[in-house]
């Protein structure tokens, strides 16, 4: 691999010179910023509300200890003791294992397509968050008649403004839509700054990794310091953290857990086993593990203190808004004095009125006010980020300046997760020869960032958040657990464990003790298994639908569910399988090409690592 300028060489077990990163603390920070992503905002504190509260930390901390720190420990060592990218390390185990890297460049591939669409819509709102008032506070007139947009007033302004002034979408998948010029320009924009910071491998991201790791923990900070100031922070946080020990029957709750842990830290994407193949050799990659992964999970609980505080405050406003509206029902209907009912004094004075004027109470339109309902009314994905949170923004003081930050901090977030995925492209790609020498990195950079624009194109359309749903539903999902399987599989059976214990004794000075050889020979590829036929089982149990958004709906603004159109449904098992596949389909082919070598009698040249028993350390 040609030398990266400016980058330390190192001479490897086999004389290749390859670039080191400038210092360990530029590694630790790439890999926590890659691990550290969107999903831990917006999908950790809705699993840890939903689930229980306090009690959907025991599953998660089980799935981290048994399963996210042995193979993000596996990843680390085998990445930094081979001193290659995805491809590179499992075809060297062997060439039948050549799939499960390449299964790992079609992930990584497929996810950047979307991920940075995710960045786009960031982009999106923070430009659009310099303006006082903010453009999704109120709807927008309508010029055909007296008063505001239909569709906005069936709604709510901040509904309005991501799924029509944003998104524009369709109210059906089957209808594509025309491509929204000003999501265009954002997703150019969004390409051409990745390009800018990965140009020039872990040189530039190495520089770049200070801000875009560190700036989302200084925002996380500030809101939390605010939001614990906010009237309902309290609220918030008892009803994240209040534990529902009976929720821990559900099988579900621990599917989920265990999943969450397996996407957070981004396994068996390949960006990790990349980053660790620019290590020094001798580097503690067991302390690496472990503080990353800690440091990951950490985050997502800070995150949620942070979320939940400035979720209890909206809660609570919506809540005295819901409260008031009935008690300016009461005082019309009933000719009361303007004022002469407290929100304290609503439950007894609704009480004696139903007590003795039952009809007239009942042709009045209340509402039923229930904080418990408000802060029931979380959100994951997107929806936390551009309707609840984006609401609870409004009732703050400054709210511009707060959106400002809020939205940085998710571009900077999803910036850092960005390196890691490119890495897990550019890396095999160069590792391979694949790539002529005399083709400098910055233009075969270039040249992927463009190939994935133009790809990405298509969730630019009207029905592009349609799409982007069903590759975040089903690019990662199975692909990632078969992935992951074959990694513990090929190091601890293939490779061999005593074979992979000496190559960690060689770089840490220690062998791994009893916790880790039980974990890697029989916990971890059990659990993975039992993830996966949970999940097909769970898949199986529902057919493939979506929620759409259709003003003319009945029911509208809820969602009504649809079925996937049949030529869609076959797209979404084809995304299930397709890096999986490479798996089979690589080891047919290594199996076939040897078989034509022996007709031929040619002596084999395999350079591949040759199994070890997989005896203990």
């Amino acid at each position: 691999m040609a030398l990266v300028p400016g980058l330390a060489p190192h001479v490897d077990d086999h004389g290749d010179e390859r670039p080191r990163w400038d210092s360990k603390s530029q590694y630790l920070l790439s890999c926590i910023g890659f691990a550290v992503g969107l999903g831990n905002i917006w999908r950790f504190p809705y699993l840890c509300q939903a689930y229980g509260g306090g009690a959907f930390l025991v599953p998660y901390f089980i799935a981290l200890v048994f399963e996210g720190i042995p193979l993000f420990h596996i990843e680390l060592a085998i990445g930094q003791r081979l001193r290659k990218g995805s491809i590179g390390v499992w075809t060297a185990i062997s060439p039948y294992l050549g799939g499960v890297g390449l299964g790992c460049f079609l992930v990584s591939s497929l996810v950047c397509l979307y991920y940075n669409t995710v960045l786009t819509w960031v982009l999106w709102f923070l430009l659009n968050s310099f303006q006082q008032p903010l453009p999704w506070s109120s709807c927008p007139p309508d010029l055909d008649r007296t008063g505001f947009v239909e569709e906005c007033e069936g709604s709510s302004s901040v509904s309005y403004f991501w799924y029509r002034q944003t998104l524009n979408i369709t109210a059906d998948i089957s209808n594509s839509g025309t491509v929204q010029w000003r999501l265009l320009v954002c997703l150019a924009a969004c390409w051409a700054v990745v390009y800018l910071c990965v140009s020039r491998g872990i040189e530039s991201t190495g520089k770049a990794i200070y801000f875009t790791a560190l700036f989302p923990y200084l925002v996380l900070t500030v809101f939390l310091i605010r939001g614990l100031t906010l009237p309902g922070a309290a609220e918030g946080l008892a009803h994240l953290f209040t534990p529902n020990v009976q929720i821990l029957q559900n099988p579900r709750v621990w599917l989920d857990a265990a999943t969450q842990i397996f996407f957070s830290l981004s396994l068996a994407f390949g960006g990790h086993v990349a980053f660790a193949s620019y290590n020094p050799p001798r580097n503690d990659c067991r302390k690496d593990a472990v503080v990353i992964a800690l440091a990951n999970s950490m985050t997502s609980l800070y995150a949620s203190v942070t979320i939940f505080s400035i979720m209890g405050f909206k809660a609570t406003k919506d809540y005295g808004r819901c409260l008031d509206r009935n008690v300016l029902g009461l005082i019309n209907e009933f000719d009361f004095p303007e004022q002469s009912i407290s929100r304290d004094d609503y439950p007894a004075v609704l009480a004696h009125l139903n007590a003795t004027q039952p009809e007239r109470v009942a042709r009045l339109p209340l509402k039923d006010c229930h904080l418990e309902h408000f802060l029931d009314k979380s959100a994951s994905g997107p929806g936390l980020a551009f309707i609840i949170f984006t609401e609870a923004v409004l009732h703050m003081p400054g709210a511009p300046g707060w959106a400002v930050l809020f939205f940085g901090m998710l571009f900077s977030l999803g910036l850092s997760s960005m390196f890691g995925n490119m890495e897990g492209i550019i890396t095999p790609l160069l590792d391979l020869g694949t790539v002529p020498r005399w083709v400098p990195k910055e233009a075969l950079t270039g040249l992927i960032c463009l190939l994935c624009f133009l790809a990405a194109i298509c969730f630019t359309l009207q029905s592009g958040n349609y799409w982007l749903e069903i590759f975040d539903s089903f690019v990662v999902s199975l692909n990632l657990m078969v992935l992951a399987f074959f990694e513990v599989v090929g190091v601890i059976y293939v490779y061999g464990m005593k074979r992979f214990c000496d190559d960690i004794m060689w770089m840490t000075g220690s062998r791994p003790g009893l916790y880790w050889q039980v974990a890697w020979r029989v916990v971890s590829p059990l659990l993975l298994l039992a993830i996966f036929v949970a999940y097909i089982v769970l898949l199986a149990q529902k057919p493939l639908s979506y929620r759409a958004w259709d003003p003319q709906h009945d029911q509208f603004p809820l969602r009504p569910e649809k079925l996937y159109p049949g030529w869609v449904q076959a797209a979404c098992v084809l995304l299930s399988l397709l890096p999986a596949l490479c798996i089979p389909v690589a080891a047919l082919a290594q199996l076939f090409a040897q078989r034509r070598w022996r007709r031929k009698e040619v002596p084999s040249q395999d350079t591949h690592l040759k199994p070890q028993d997989g005896g203990a350390c």
